[in-house]
Formats: C-alpha cells, structure tokens, sequence
C-alpha cells in the first residue's frame, strides 16, 4: 500500500504487512526479529514515523519554484489602468499641496487588483463589493485612530493589532470564498493598517474616508471603460489563455513526458474560457454555426484536449505552434475580433468530421449545470465542508497577523503594523508549501525593494515626484506580480514606504530598518504558523473530490450506455469539472502536513477513467 503521494506505510500501522505479519515476526521462533521483543518494533515504528514527518515538512518547505516565470497575456493594458487610477485622484492633491491627503485615493484605488481580466459584468460587480470594503477597511482604520492612539503604545496598539488580525482573517476568508485571486487580503489590511496608524483627528475621519470613496470609484470607472472600446476583451485573453496551455499539452504529449499536471492546467484553462464566454462545451457536435471565432475555438480545444487525453499526437509541434499563433493574435488590440488561421480551421474541420450534432440542453438541466460550475468556481450554498475548508486559512491569518504585530510591540518598531502585513503576505496562500514559497518571495523581494526605497528616499523629492514615483511604482508592481509574487514584492516594498513616507514623514533609514526588522519578524512567525496549525480539511477535500469524481464517472458511463442525449451536456459538463477538482484538491493536499493517504495509482486511474469517458461524449459511438 502507498500513502499519501506515494510513500510507504510506516511498520505497524494498517494495510501495511508491519507487527506480527512483519519480516521475523510473524509466529516463527529462532528468527531475526523474534529476539527483538515487542519494544524494538515500537521503537523503529516511531523513528519511521519520524522520518516520514521529517519527509513531509521538508517537501512542504521547499521554495521549489518560487522563482518561476508565469506567461500572462494583457499584462501592459491592465498595469496602465492602475496606474492611470491611482494619478488621476492623487496628483491634483498633491498639486495642491496636500499629498499627505493622497495616500487616501490611492489606497481606494488599489481595488483595481482585483478586477484583472474578468469579464466587465462580472468586474462591474466584484469591484463594486470590494470597493466598498476598502472605503470600509480606510474609515475603520480612521476612527480607530483617533479612539484607540495606536501610536502612543499601551493598550490603543495592542487593540489595533487584535483588529488588524480580524480584518486579515476576513479579508482571507471573503477572498477565497469569491476565489478573488492576486493580493486580495493583503490590500485590504494595508489600507486598513495605514488608516490606523494615521491622524488622531476626529475631523480626518470623513475626509479620508471620502477620499477613499473617491479612489475607487475612478478605479472602477475606470475598469469598466473598456467595455466601449474592446467588449469582448476578456473572452479573447481567456481564449487565448486556453489555447496556450493546450499547446503545452499538445508537445508535452508528443514528447511522453509527465503530463498530469499540464493535462490539468489545459483543462481548467478551457473550463475558465467557456464560463468566460457563458456557454458550456459541446458533446461531439457540427458547430460551423456555433458562435464567433472565439467560441469555435473553444470548441476545436475541448476536442484536442480530450484527443491528446487518449493518444500522442503524431506531430504536436505544428498544432502546438498554430495554437499559439492564434493566441497571440487574440490578445492584440485590434478592434475586430480576428479569424481562425487556416490550418487550425481545417482541423477543425477535420475533427468536426468526427462528431453528431449535439442535443439542446432542456431547462431541467440547468441544476446539474450549477452544480457542475460549483465544483470549478468552488461556490455552493450551505455547505459545511466548504465552510471548514475557508475556516483553517483564515484561521492561520488571525494567528500569524496577531502574533506577529504583538511580537512587534515590545521590540518598539516605528512601524510594527508592517509585521503584520509581512505575515498575511505569507498565510495568503493555499497551502503549507506555498506559504513556504510564499516567504522566499517575501524576503528575497523585500531586501532588494528596500535597496531601491532607500535610493529614492536618499534623493529627498518633493512631494509632487513621490507621488509620481509612488504611480510608476504601481504599474511595474502590477506588470510584474501576476508573472512571479517575489518580482512583485520588488516594487510592493518602495511603493508602501513611500505611501507612509507621504502620511507621516520619517528619517529613511528608519523606515528602511523598521520594513526590514518587521519583514523577518512576520515572515518567521508566518511561517511558524502554518507549521502549527495542521488539519486535515486539505485531505479530506481530497477524498471527497476523488469520490465525486469517480460519481461523475459513473453517471456518465450510465448516460452513455442508455443513450439519453438529453442529459449529455450536464454529464459531461459535471465530469469536466470533477477532474478538475480532483487535481486541484490533490495538489492543495499535497502541500499540507497532514496526508490525504490516496494512492497516486487511484488518482491517475480515475483520472484516466474521466478522459476517456469525456472522449466518448465528444465521439459517441
């Protein structure tokens, strides 16, 4: 028997063949185990015990991959909008003389981090609710300022240190509830941790929490303009997206290489592109009238992804490099949506030979399909589990945004709040080994963005310019972060000290000695953290996701094999997504203490189980 990713049961514990069925133990006298008695046995259960937690921590601490460089498509057009939203409220304010009042708009203006490329109904809303709570999170912090005095020390900062580890755990909470992906959290304790540390003034409060206001709604307006000049913008990166990992995949098959992983980024890619485009893929059918370039292209991915599931291509670099092509054409600017390139439409074509045409979905079905977008959005109503599953991240921000403020209060750091931060930088992650990731990005980002906070600062610009470096400062960050977190940190740590620098000028070497100290102190107790706090929700998601999946398997098995196909669409659609989850469950678990104890064997076949039966449905027999 294989535990969980495939190491070996320890001696002694069920399934495995230690104890009285071991080698020399089992009933026989005389034999090399038996002069041992019952205490050896114990004592080597323990150390294997031990090793395999030893085994465990040191594969959920490796930074493995914390240096790597992600592909995103629109990344200049989104960075620009952020910066534009962050200029437009705070350079007259700092025209006018009152930079210090500049930090306000600014930090309401950082909800643009949230919209990235989601569709502009969807942004419209999503932004809309998180503005709200930024202009919250700002005039909470305010008032508690003026009542509580956090810079004063005593029992004022230890308050504001126990209200900045709530506004972090439910910021961490509501964050992964919506599956709002970037810096999420973080943002809205910042904001909330700047506005604390502010003025004492009770006639600040409505000021800066208009001024807020303010910064979020250019920062929304700004992100729904789009829709006048590029509707479809964000179905065509999305798109694009999809074709791009389906290229990995195609080579990744055509070489024999490990394909797990790129199999499961191919197909939560075209999962994300069909829900983008509000539409579900098709079971096998003619779809020369199906949609515009965007949507047949979709299709023609669903049917590769499923084809590259079953059989190596025979030669995956011409598609590879033709679906690539596409993807780059998709993400230009250019107004009119582009056409399909003519070796794509031919295969197309061909593997439209292949299919029937598909039945329309009835009414009834639109549950199941519910159902089936839950598992890939990982929404649902009432669930108990879900809820247990949000609860321990959150869980871990409170501890480690809690201890690590408390830890900066009797150290007498200017600027303890940053302890904080540094910790829910680390805990805003999935799981023990990307928390882990997490913090050699944080240190290693934060040494060199003081390096270049220190240069700035040592040229003593007016404020008007620090406003302005605080802007560029803002598009390099947003450039950046979606590409690698650690690059991201490089230019998140000069744009936070400028942004204190302006509400409450200090010495540059203090700020820069305070961020450092504070960094350390909250990346260690971050880290601590997620040492600490283990459960097995991670595991226990992991099993279900395998039970659900192989379900879904027999419920599409079942439709096939009565030919109802009526209910193909939602079967399918439900299957999709259950693989999806499966891996995405598997991974989390992966980078967590506690084992899930599924054999890798059982995942790969059930796995393969759902690529076949997905590749029936889009070639019925």
């Amino acid at each position: 028997m294989l535990s969980d990713r495939g190491e070996p049961n320890v001696p002694g514990t069920p399934g495995n063949g230690g104890g009285s069925g071991g080698p020399g133990g089992s009933g026989g006298t005389g034999g090399p185990g038996a002069s041992d008695g019952p205490g050896a046995s114990d004592e080597s259960g323990r150390a294997d015990r031990g090793r395999v937690l030893v085994t465990r921590v040191g594969r959920a601490l490796s930074p493995r991959g914390a240096l790597a460089l992600q592909s995103v498509d629109g990344a200049v057009s989104f960075a620009l909008r952020a910066a534009l939203a962050m200029a437009v409220p705070a350079l007259p304010l700092a025209l006018a003389g009152r930079a210090d009042l500049a930090v306000y708009t600014m930090l309401g203006s950082f909800i643009t981090t949230f919209g990235r490329n989601l569709p502009y109904v969807r942004r419209a809303r999503v932004l809309a609710v998180v503005a709200v709570a930024m202009t919250a999170c700002v005039g909470c912090g305010s008032a508690l300022a003026v009542w509580a005095q956090p810079r004063d020390g005593g029992a004022g900062a230890a308050v504001t240190v126990v209200a900045m580890a709530l506004v972090a755990a439910a910021a961490k909470f509501a964050c992964d509830a919506a599956r709002l992906s970037g810096l999420g959290a973080v943002l809205l304790l910042f904001a909330f941790a700047v506005a604390a540390y502010g003025s004492t003034d009770p006639s600040d409060v409505p000021v800066q929490t208009a001024l807020a206001a303010t910064g979020a709604a250019v920062a929304w307006l700004l992100a729904v303009l789009g829709w006048f000049v590029h509707p479809d913008r964000p179905q065509r990166l999305a798109v694009a997206a999809a074709l791009r990992e389906l290229a990995d995949l195609w080579e990744a098959a055509g070489t024999g290489g490990g394909r797990g992983l790129v199999r499961h980024r191919a197909t939560a890619a075209v999962l994300q592109a069909y829900r983008t485009l509000g539409v579900q893929p098709p079971t096998g059918a003619e779809r020369d009238g199906r949609g515009d370039t965007c949507l047949r292209l979709t299709d023609l991915a669903w049917v590769l992804l499923i084809v590259a599931a079953r059989r190596a291509p025979d030669d995956p670099h011409g598609p590879a490099r033709s679906l690539r092509r596409q993807a780059g054409i998709l993400v230009g600017r250019r107004r009119r949506l582009p056409r399909m390139l003519p070796d794509l439409a031919a295969l197309s074509r061909a593997v439209r030979s292949l299919t029937t045409p598909p039945p329309a979905a009835p009414a009834g079905l639109r549950a199941a399909e519910g159902r089936a977008s839950e598992l890939v959005t990982g929404r649902g109503h009432g669930s108990a589990a879900r809820t247990a599953v949000l609860t321990v991240p959150a869980l871990r921000m409170f501890l480690g945004t809690g201890l690590a403020g408390a830890a900066a209060l009797p150290l007498g750091l200017g600027h303890g709040y940053w302890a904080a931060i540094s910790a829910a930088a680390v805990l805003h992650s999935v799981n023990v080994r990307t928390a882990a990731q997490r913090a050699a990005q944080r240190t290693l980002g934060t040494m060199a963005g003081l390096l270049l906070a220190l240069g700035i600062l040592a040229a003593r610009p007016e404020p008007v310019v620090l406003v302005g470096v605080i802007v560029v400062m803002e598009f390099l960050l947003e450039y950046v972060v979606a590409r690698n977190y650690g690059l991201g940190v490089v230019f998140l740590t000069p744009l936070a000290l400028l942004l204190t620098d302006l509400a409450a000028p200090s010495p540059a070497g203090d700020l820069v000695q305070d961020r450092a100290l504070s960094s350390l102190l909250g990346v260690g107790i971050a880290l601590v953290c997620a040492l600490s706090v283990v459960h097995d929700r991670a595991a226990v998601r992991a099993r279900r996701a395998l039970a659900a999946c192989r379900a879904a398997s027999a419920r599409a098995e079942r439709a096939l094999a009565e030919g109802s196909v009526s209910g193909f669409p939602a079967a399918q659609e439900q299957l999709a997504a259950a693989v999806v989850e499966l891996r995405a469950a598997d991974d989390a678990a992966a980078g967590e203490l506690w084992p899930a104890e599924i054999d890798p064997t059982e995942l790969a076949a059930a796995e393969r189980r759902a690529y076949l039966l997905l590749e029936r449905f889009a070639r019925p027999e």
